[in-house]
């Protein structure tokens, strides 16, 4: 695929140039939570702007049914990216409407405008193709030239990321570039031991990769929600953790295969309980206790890894030399479970090896509890699309941008 060096090399002063970003932020009412994805594609915004573009930013925000939906607005996000340049963003009030063409239009060499959330649009996540066409027609409208980078998306084919890039001179933004060099050094020629720890709530999330890598890692660590299938699978009580019964049998059969292939799969030898989920909004104290991964109380519910998981964790990625982290150990928003994941996180900038957090709540939560992001040697920006890739999918997004 062509790099946005290359698109700068050509010269694009004066053209409008149609930017794909993830800006799909965490909000609290009209506040940002973590603007993580923004400065993600600081870079790319920042480069078109100094060589004199006229840059149009696009995204999607949570899930809004094809309309206009005030809680689901980009105009945080666009004040946002306006206060990270220290310069003024326009922001359009839709998506290929009057408001959005009169603001390109209005674009003087070197600035900036966002539009409102292309998710507004129903044409933007159809599964109808001449319906995402005539958004994918309109949206190229706004633009001479498309620079794909809101890596968090490219596993959708949606309109501004599969249909777009196909009517539009296209190029990779420099975040799209970083990540998936990223992930072909977790593909390709990788660096052993290679160890990959894997969290968040459903196993169900995680069994397509958990299949590839079962043929690629030396190590699987498994912690959070998911956990505790892998635990009834051996027979052990969990009491009233989170359980996904249907897939026991895959997780059993897995669990059989990293025997035969030599795959050392780790699971939790204790965990934190309680009798209830926690307040995550309160944060109240709630006194877990720590027990035996066999040994979980029928009335009880497993919120976290425990002391002795935490270490034997650390220790298994002591020596790795690739490390990839998707998905936390616990109920990491709530102080009293976020332990566990505190300590991989710290295991991961501890390992000598070459280190990738996997996007989504492992991101979220290398911010929230206070990490120094440049001490790992990756955060990716999209948790969903980084799985596929490992999982050996073919990604609308990237595809589109192949030549």
């Amino acid at each position: 695929m062509k790099t946005i060096d290359e698109l700068l090399s050509e010269g694009v002063a004066g053209k409008r140039v149609f930017v794909r970003a993830d800006l799909n932020v965490p909000l609290d009412g009209t506040t940002i939570t973590d603007d993580g994805r923004i400065r993600a594609v600081l870079p790319t915004v920042k480069a078109l702007a100094e060589a004199g573009a006229r840059v149009v930013v696009a995204s999607h925000l949570g899930r809004p049914k094809g309309a206009p939906d005030p809680a689901f607005s980009l105009a945080p996000a666009a004040a946002r990216l306006g206060e990270l340049l220290g310069a003024d963003v326009a922001f359009a009030t839709d998506t290929v409407g009057e408001s959005a063409t009169s603001t390109v239009a209005g674009l003087a060499d070197g600035q900036v405008a966002v539009v409102e959330n292309l998710r507004f649009n129903a044409g933007e996540t159809s599964k109808d193709d001449a319906e995402r066409g005539a958004f994918a027609d309109r949206l190229a409208e706004l633009a001479d030239v498309y620079v794909g980078d809101g890596f968090g998306a490219v596993h959708r084919r949606h309109a501004s990321v599969y249909d777009l890039p196909a009517r539009l001179p296209h190029y990779a933004g420099y975040l799209i570039a970083t990540e998936v060099g990223v992930l072909r050094k977790l593909t390709e020629d990788v660096k052993r031991p290679y160890v990959v720890a894997l969290g968040g709530a459903k196993v169900s999330d995680k069994l397509a990769v958990i299949d590839q890598l079962l043929g690629k890692a030396d190590r699987l660590l498994i912690g959070g929600g998911m956990a505790y299938t892998f635990l009834k699978a051996k027979g052990y009580e969990v009491g009233i953790s989170l359980l996904q019964e249907d897939q026991i049998p895959a997780v059993r059969e897995y669990m059989e295969r990293a025997e035969k292939n030599g795959v050392e799969l780790v699971l939790p030898v204790d965990v934190l309980v309680s009798t209830e989920f926690p307040d995550l909004k309160a944060k109240a104290a709630t006194h877990p206790t720590t027990v035996a991964a066999d040994a979980i109380p029928a009335d009880q519910e497993g919120l976290d890894i425990g002391p002795e998981t935490r270490k034997l964790y650390a220790s298994k990625l002591a020596d790795a030399a690739t490390v990839f982290w998707n998905g936390p150990m616990g109920v990491f928003e709530h102080p009293d479970y976020a332990e566990g994941t505190k300590a991989v996180a710290q295991a991961l900038i501890d390992s000598p090896g070459f280190t990738v957090v996997g996007g989504g709540d492992s991101a979220a939560a290398v911010r929230t509890l206070g990490f120094d992001e440049q001490a790992f040697g990756h955060i990716s920006t999209g948790g969903g699309a980084s799985l596929e890739y490992l999982e050996g999918k073919t990604l609308p997004g990237l595809a589109a941008l192949e030549d």
